[in-house]
């Protein structure tokens, strides 16, 4: 008899089915042999599934059991089949009901003792299984909550390989996972705010500029002027991610590994501060067998760059077709993946290798050459991708000894989620400004003869390209946006072009 089973691997962060198939065969050595491409940890599940059957009181056919992992041309990797290749083996042997696996996906690690440990990927893996009509899913307890919140698929949380059994063989005692309406929809806490930020009235002005628009944005300052502070507070005015747009994250974190404990979802927009001496590999994504890198894992949140010119020039222009395109794509031999990567690119830098050019806290100690070959690290195509450039200077003394609070992240939010809104209604369903493609600029955007004007003396004066000249339009809308002007005109488009200056 040839028993079956319904499983899942990971192939980069989407989901693939997979079928085990288990053929009995009498034989003088009895075992497991695994087939169809299975990489090292699915070939050493065989042992794993011998001792978990025999601790958790199942018989063990006294035969070899050759399993076979469909489609064959797909490879396998890790422990996620454990549990399928268990039950296919479970009711091959008629200790669990046949007809309770045709509807059924199981995945899942198990140990020596039969407990059945947590896998990434769950989200992926159930959104896999609702698009194929399956009926349920049993997966590890730990990521229930994460895969409960697909709907049209009844989901079961297991702790023990006995559980599963229980469960195929038609026990009530268990039921599907529900969530809590706080579970699908919980509010993001934050122990940050702009609030305890001192000074920098045009810096965080400019960061709620990116936050309503979607904006990238380059700080450039000296040592301890507070761009890491202001950068980290960014995702605190960023406006809460709907449920669609959690799934999208969680699914990013789950299938690469990187959710950590954490049950359910993940509510938190995404911060991601590579160091500097970060590969290609680790910021793009990459590897043997593709997974997402930090640009991906920073998707619809932040990814701040600190000492942008000390990262490699390869790594930096790797940047360039992410952030045009929202999506990384790595190539490799044996396949090609495409990741999402739509998120804010928020970069900090010295003004030069010391930290000091321009600046009268201390003198600056690198020649005009090392100067040059520092600012230049950051190529132009990068820069002219990169909508506000700003200046961060260090505090004064009354600023620094001051005791005024500054402006709440709530009260900042909250202007932010009006100027979205419009953009919504202008451009559709979250949609923002920053991107807007050439033929939405001229549709939406309309200059009156004094905008006009102006702006022929900006493009004549720092001689624009024709990209930048889109991206100081497209800050102007969000300007506007903030105003709650239906129309740009030129105190909009003078606030812009300001933010450019420091990089044209």
């Amino acid at each position: 008899m040839v028993a079956q089973a319904h499983g899942a691997t990971l192939n980069g962060i989407e989901a693939l089915s997979v079928l085990a198939e288990v053929d009995f065969v009498a034989t003088r050595e009895p075992g497991i042999r695994i087939v169809g491409l299975p990489d090292k940890a699915v070939s050493e599940s065989a042992e794993r599934i011998r001792s978990a059957l025999r601790n958790s009181d199942f018989r063990t056919p006294n035969q070899l059991m050759v399993v076979n992992l469909a489609p064959g041309d797909v490879r396998k990797e890790g422990s996620i089949l454990d549990l399928t290749i268990a039950a296919a083996i479970l009711a091959g042997s008629g200790q669990t009901a046949v007809d309770e696996l045709s509807d059924t996906i199981i995945v899942g690690e198990l140990g020596l003792d039969g407990s059945v440990r947590n896998i990434d990927g769950a989200v992926n893996i159930a959104l896999m299984a609702a698009a194929q009509g399956k009926k349920r899913l049993i997966l590890p307890k730990s990521n229930a909550l994460e895969a409960a919140v697909v709907t049209g698929i009844d989901v079961y949380g297991v702790q023990t390989l006995a559980e599963v059994a229980e469960i195929l063989n038609g026990s009530m005692l268990y039921q599907p996972c529900a969530l809590t309406e706080a579970q699908r929809d919980a509010a993001p806490q934050y122990d940050i705010d702009f609030g305890d930020v001192k000074g920098q009235r045009h810096a965080i002005r400019a960061l709620e500029i990116v936050a309503a628009g979607g904006h990238n944005v380059l700080m450039v300052g000296p040592p301890g002027s507070g761009k890491t502070m202001l950068a980290r507070r960014l995702p605190t005015i960023l406006p809460q991610l709907s449920l669609q747009e959690s799934i999208e994250v969680t699914r990013i974190y789950s299938a690469s590994g990187a959710k950590g404990n954490r049950e359910g979802l993940i509510w938190e927009r995404p911060f991601r501060s590579p160091h500097h001496t970060a590969s290609y590999a680790a910021v793009v994504g990459g590897g043997k067998n593709p997974k997402p890198g930090e640009i991906s894992l920073a998707h619809l949140g932040v990814l701040f760059m600190d000492e942008m010119p000390e990262f490699d020039r390869g790594v930096l222009e790797s940047l360039r077709q992410p952030l045009e395109d929202g999506v990384s794509t790595v190539a490799r031999v044996q396949d090609t993946q495409t990741f999402p990567a739509e998120c804010i690119l928020v970069g900090a830098m010295n003004p030069c290798p010391c930290g000091f050019k321009g600046y009268p806290e201390a003198q600056c100690v690198s020649s005009p050459a090392l100067c040059g070959k520092y600012a230049a690290k950051i190529s132009g195509p990068l820069l002219d991708r990169i909508d506000l450039h700003i200046t961060v200077p260090r505090l004064k003394p009354d600023e620094l000894m001051g005791t005024t609070v500054g402006e709440s992240s709530e009260a900042i939010r909250a202007r932010v989620l009006r100027a979205r809104e419009k953009q919504s209604k202008r451009l559709g369903h979250a949609r923002v400004n920053a991107k807007m493609s050439p033929r939405e600029i001229r549709d939406t955007i309309e200059l009156n003869a004094e905008s006009e004007a102006f702006m022929r003396q900006v493009i004549h004066k720092m001689n624009l390209s024709a990209r930048v000249f889109d991206r100081i339009l497209k800050v102007a809308r969000t300007i506007a946006d903030l105003a709650e002007s239906d129309c740009i005109v030129k105190q909009h488009l003078a606030e812009a072009v300001q933010y450019r200056e420091q990089g044209t």
